[in-house]
């Protein structure tokens, strides 16, 4: 039996998607607007203002940019580490000008959002927590230490207290809550595209393995008549001239070629199903990789064999399984108070997996849509309400369905515990229950299938 426990601050890494040159034109226009904002102040508006300073941190920024335009390729791709660095110096940097024009009174303030929503978008939930933390520390330094506002005449511009503490308050709301959103709506986006792509990458692989073979009949049809009459007569040659050694090995020559043109035509065949995702793994392994994009959400997933370990079946891993399993485990993930349970099993008719969650269950609705229940409720079990967001599910619930069958796959939705469990895996507080099951045979059959395609297919040579 074997267990692994959610890390909470790991998670994708899409930073590498931005481009330097993406954050370096940002990074102008916010020296665009803190330069116009100074002028304004100062000359329309006629503020005492420390224009040394400003001008100082603004250069900062400037220097910064020219730097990187000329030490990088216009082209780089940031890593995580150089986003977040280049984030947080935008985040000290519009703090230390902010400290300079009067902290929460100034109206600007608000701007401290920005490097935050930045990274909640392209960031690890690890940079988010820190840029975050970083931000709330900076707001609650400026709500009590910071140069003042001051007209050319000597009067001091203030909220009044009630108003600068009402300012941080919501500045600190923001910055949790506008995180926390942007965190969860751009996961959610990445993995319906994951799943849209791996439903495009397995219709168009199957596309373009019916596309050659289709050729490949043709051709094997058009080139057969000739390849077997030049076969023929070269066989024919070959019993005629025994007493000619010579032109009996040049015959022999000929068939030998004949052979050889049926072997590339069938390796033709052959070539285009050597996929890279069509390689088999340990069924644990397979599932282990299906959840690893959501082992940083919070939730402890545990993992369990429910048969010997070192007999696991292995099975293929296609885009449409991996798929279609993570589809699943996010839903578990989702709607889970603190638990997740995967629970495989596999006996010589079928493999089996089991996803489990401690939430509040599937709608009786979303239940009769997505498939039949294969266990009812126990009549003594407490009964559960339905929590809001359950309509947002359906697609996802819909996508692994539509992936999973097409490998075979059997799926069935149900709430409750089931009764079926043994005593040693039960688990008494279970909302949403998701079995899939894969008929051994059939799954043998077309692993045993593709290895031996792998394992024959040759490069074909001239």
């Amino acid at each position: 039996m074997a267990e692994s426990t959610v890390r909470p601050f790991s998670g994708h890494k899409r930073a590498n998607w931005i481009r330097l040159r993406t954050m370096i034109l940002l990074r102008w226009f916010a020296i665009a607007g803190q330069l116009a904002a100074i002028t304004v102040a100062q000359h329309w508006y006629g503020l005492k203002l420390e224009i040394g300073l400003c001008y100082l941190v603004i250069g900062a920024s400037v220097i910064a940019n020219l730097v990187a335009i000329f030490v990088f390729p216009e082209n780089k791709r940031l890593s995580e580490v150089e986003n977040m660095l280049m984030v947080l110096f935008d985040l000290l940097q519009l703090s230390f000008l902010l400290f300079l024009t009067g902290g929460l009174h100034n109206p600007f303030a608000l701007l401290m959002l920005g490097p935050v929503t930045i990274s909640a978008a392209v960031l690890t939930l690890r940079s988010t927590v820190l840029l975050g933390s970083t931000a709330i520390l900076m707001v609650s330094i400026l709500s009590q230490f910071h140069l003042p506002l001051q007209t050319e005449h000597g009067l001091i511009l203030e909220f009044p207290q009630l108003f600068v503490f009402g300012n941080w308050i919501a500045l600190i709301i923001a910055i949790v809550f506008i995180s926390a959103y942007s965190v969860r709506v751009t996961s959610e986006i990445h993995s319906m595209s994951d799943a849209l792509a791996a439903t495009q990458m397995a219709l168009a692989r199957e596309q373009k393995l019916t596309d050659l073979g289709g050729v490949v009949a043709a051709a094997a049809h058009e080139l057969g008549t000739p390849l077997a009459t030049i076969k023929l007569a070269s066989g024919e040659l070959i019993e005629e001239l025994d007493d000619r050694p010579e032109l009996r090995e040049d015959a022999a020559l000929i068939r030998e070629q004949a052979d050889r043109c049926r072997d590339i035509l069938r390796d033709m065949g052959r070539a285009g199903k050597d996929d890279l995702h069509m390689r088999q793994a340990p069924l644990m392994a397979v599932v282990e990789e299906a959840a690893e994009p959501h082992m940083g959400r919070g939730k402890t997933v545990h993992f369990h064999h429910l048969e010997n370990p070192q007999q696991q079946p292995a099975i293929l891993r296609k885009p449409e399984i991996i798929h279609g399993l993570r589809n699943l485990i996010q839903n578990a993930v989702d709607f889970a108070e603190e638990e997740v349970w995967i629970e495989a099993g596999w006996t010589d008719r079928e493999i089996s997996l089991r996803i489990m969650d401690d939430g509040r269950g599937f709608p009786p609705h979303l239940l009769g849509r997505i498939g039949d229940p294969f266990m009812r409720r126990r009549p003594d079990a407490p009964g559960r309400g339905l929590r809001p967001g359950y309509e947002g599910m359906g697609l996802g619930l819909f996508i692994a369905k539509t992936l999973l069958e097409r490998s075979g796959a059997e799926l069935r939705f149900a709430n409750g515990r089931d009764p079926t469990t043994s005593d040693e895996t039960a688990h008494t507080d279970l909302g949403a229950i998701v079995q899939v099951t894969w008929a051994r045979e059939r799954l043998d059959a077309k692993t045993a299938e593709n290895t031996r395609v792998l394992g024959e297919n040759r490069p074909i040579t001239a």
